[in-house]
């Protein structure tokens, strides 16, 4: 199932973390305080069962700690992606050198075609790929051959008209049993059929980043209406400060790479 893993990449912010990119308008993170919360996250994913591998930081690339733009992880192939904003392109080279280690399966977005991970919402086979500022029809079109030659379905959703949702992941999560989170203003659209929805009211859209990971979900804290609505789903809820990540334009799913099983690499994922 595309919720159940057993193990997580994750960078720590690097020195450089404030020059990233944002749009938030919060002023820049304390750089301290980000890493006790990132430190805390990677404490709640040990606490869901998984085994996290732990990159070095790169103060090159400000933005490093948002692992999951850089791959689509699933468990019949790995894919390398071409993030859509040209200062995180070299975030790709660490990230695929520790997959060449995992994956004898190990894909490539190439140009023209950009894809940033966060635009990727899993839903058990099917994959939701979003149309953004960062991931592009040709990287679409890319990506979903891949995954349909591998036995995956995936249908496209533009996001590109709506200002609010930087990636496809900003306002959607799947929390299993055919269930998805959504913001507030999330639009109907006719890939969602056969979905059962929780939306955020409006002041919590924040909150609908979230991450189904076992038997838990990891939200945002600070956001009660919706801690309550997946409550009321008896799924085990850990809340996390994302204060820090917020001011980045990143959410909960932004700091890690989850896995399950990937195609048989050379060595298996342990934690350091």
């Amino acid at each position: 199932m595309s919720w159940k893993f057993k193990h997580a990449l994750v960078r720590p912010p690097s020195a450089s973390y404030a020059q990233g990119l944002t749009s938030a308008g919060q002023g820049p993170p304390n750089l301290k305080l980000a890493h006790a919360q990132h430190a805390e996250y990677c404490d709640a994913l040990r606490r869901c069962g998984l085994k996290v591998q732990t990159l070095a930081p790169d103060e090159r690339f400000p933005d490093g700690t948002f692992v999951e733009d850089t791959a689509v992880l699933a468990d019949r192939v790995a894919i390398v992606t071409l993030p859509g904003a040209p200062t995180r392109v070299g975030e790709v080279a660490s990230i695929s050198a520790a997959l060449e280690e995992l994956s004898a399966d190990l894909q490539r977005i190439v140009a023209p075609g950009s894809v940033d991970g966060g635009d990727i919402c899993q839903a058990e086979e099917h994959f939701f790929i979003g149309l953004s500022a960062r991931t592009n029809d040709a990287g679409a079109r890319q990506l979903a051959d891949i995954l349909r030659a591998r036995g995956y379905t995936a249908s496209t959703i533009d996001i590109r008209t709506n200002r609010k949702l930087l990636h496809l992941k900003s306002g959607i999560a799947y929390l299993g049993d055919r269930c998805l989170a959504l913001c507030s203003d999330f639009p109907e659209v006719p890939e969602f059929s056969g979905y059962r929805a929780i939306r955020t009211v409006a002041a919590e859209d924040y909150a609908a980043n979230c991450v189904r990971i076992n038997q838990h979900v990891l939200i945002a804290a600070g956001y009660p209406r919706f801690a309550d609505a997946l409550g009321r789903m008896g799924i085990a809820i850990v809340a996390l400060d994302m204060s820090e990540f917020r001011k980045m334009d990143g959410g909960l799913s932004c700091l890690s790479l989850r896995f399950d099983t990937l195609p048989a690499g050379r060595r298996s994922v342990g934690p350091r």
